[in-house]
């Protein structure tokens, strides 16, 4: 009996290097010049890291409340993404209620610029990247994936490939949460603010063609709707994108079940182009 535990022990460590990963995780402080104040990020270099070679970069935002340690605390399949995939993978601050913009009522707080430019900037600067938007995807959830998919409609010449877990992607029906009227003042004064940073109105306004789109919302989530709501926006601008339903809520088991199904499908279309 005891020879056949040792032999199953064996049997699991055996199968269990085969799945060790070997990628580096550095916490870094950058630094924005438009809000004049240093910001931390999780940056994760693959096993296979070298100057000589260049990486493409995924931009992974967190949710409303969170920080830049969300994904590398709540999910630990993201270290073996950057070494599955051969990706250096970015978890910046977004501060806790950011949306990921530039408000209009708090000019010290842009973080459209920040993301967009600053440390766009600042990761091709210290790290060996494919410095161009063939070689940039942006995806995140809840806050984060409203952020990525307003920030990839918005600045196509950054990023190429856009994905949202969770999004929320349009934020009139919510407007008393999450202290978005802090950073656009009332709905009720500045209509035309809320519309103008919501992404369904974005996805109607602007040309979506050079994005490839991933999204994924859980069927109990109450961002199903807008979800839903942006994908029929899709379909009747003919805007290709892949829209994945599925049973769960507004959880962590989601979010962690969805960053897979994204993580694979941008590591497809890194492959086309590179």
């Amino acid at each position: 009996m005891r020879k056949a535990i040792k032999h199953i022990f064996q049997i699991l460590l055996a199968f269990s290097s085969l799945n060790t990963y070997s990628s580096k995780v550095d916490t870094v402080s950058t630094y924005s010049p438009s809000m004049g104040k240093s910001i931390k990020a999780v940056v994760i270099t693959p096993d296979s890291y070298a100057s000589d070679k260049k990486y493409p970069v995924v931009y992974l935002l967190h949710g409303y409340s969170g920080n830049y340690a969300d994904w590398i605390r709540r999910s630990p399949s993201i270290n073996q993404y950057a070494d599955q995939y051969d990706v250096i993978i970015v978890c910046p601050d977004g501060n806790y209620s950011s949306w990921y913009l530039d408000s209009p009522m708090k000019p010290e707080s842009k973080y459209e610029t920040y993301i967009a430019k600053e440390l766009v900037s600042w990761v091709d600067q210290n790290y060996s990247t494919l410095a161009d938007r063939s070689g940039r995807a942006i995806t995140g959830l809840s806050m984060g994936g409203h952020g990525a998919l307003s920030l990839a409609i918005k600045h196509q010449d950054v990023y190429s490939i856009a994905g949202s877990m969770s999004g929320g992607v349009d934020i009139r029906p919510f407007p008393g949460n999450w202290e978005i009227s802090q950073l656009l003042g009332s709905i009720e004064d500045f209509p035309d603010r809320w519309k103008s940073h919501s992404v369904v109105e974005l996805a109607q306004s602007h040309a979506m063609d050079s994005l490839e789109i991933i999204m994924t919302c859980g069927s109990e989530d109450f961002f199903f709707g807008v979800n839903n709501d942006l994908h029929q926006i899709l379909l009747e601008k003919k805007v290709p994108h892949t829209y994945i339903s599925a049973p769960g809520g507004h959880t962590w088991d989601f979010w962690v079940y969805s960053i897979g199904l994204e993580m694979d499908f941008i590591h497809e279309k890194f492959q086309e182009r590179h």
